[in-house]
């Protein structure tokens, strides 16, 4: 992902780089936070946080950003190659497939219309490069609210996958459907 920066109903979203070291205490408060269930590190401590996003920093198959708002740190977006990470031997990747998660970060003054604003921006970043022809996600079988937001820039669900960690709901969108769901 580039620095782009996608102007929103809720302002300019500009995405920047994690910085594993500088910004593990902030990934910690928010991966470890009640609200953050369904990313799995509830009990991660300082050092998971720094050694998760070290080794993601590395990893030539993945990328994580920061997503600013009003230049304060607001949410986490990854991206990954699904033919070498997470969804390997779970489904067969097409050419152009890119993998990603994004989290929005926890707070008691919720925006309304920001979680939108996010996974809109995070899904523009991603066709903004034109080998991405489509954006596989595999939420939480249980977890509604992204289901929801997924449908909203035009996921489609495939099936129910088995991953080592949980059970979940293998989606695709492609340019088309995102282009036509965020014109509707």
């Amino acid at each position: 992902m580039s620095r782009l920066s996608t102007t929103t109903a809720v302002g300019a979203l500009p995405l920047r780089p994690v910085d594993p070291l500088t910004d593990a205490v902030l990934l910690h408060g928010w991966l470890t936070h009640p609200k953050s269930a369904f990313w799995m590190m509830q009990d991660a401590r300082l050092v998971d946080v720094e050694r998760a996003y070290m080794e993601l920093a590395a990893d030539e198959h993945q990328q994580a950003h920061l997503g600013l708002h009003d230049g304060v740190p607001a949410f986490l977006t990854e991206r990954y190659d699904p033919a070498h990470r997470e969804l390997v031997g779970l489904y067969e990747p097409e050419p152009g497939d890119v993998g990603m998660h994004f989290l929005v970060a926890p707070t008691d003054r919720p925006v309304h219309g920001f979680t939108r604003a996010v996974i809109t921006t995070v899904m523009t970043e991603l066709f903004a490069d034109p080998a991405t022809r489509r954006v596989v996600v595999e939420p939480d079988v249980t977890n509604t609210a992204v289901h929801a937001l997924n449908a909203a820039v035009g996921f489609v669900p495939e099936r129910e996958i088995q991953k080592p960690e949980k059970k979940a709901l293998l989606s695709f969108c492609t340019r088309e459907q995102f282009a036509k769901a965020v014109s509707a």
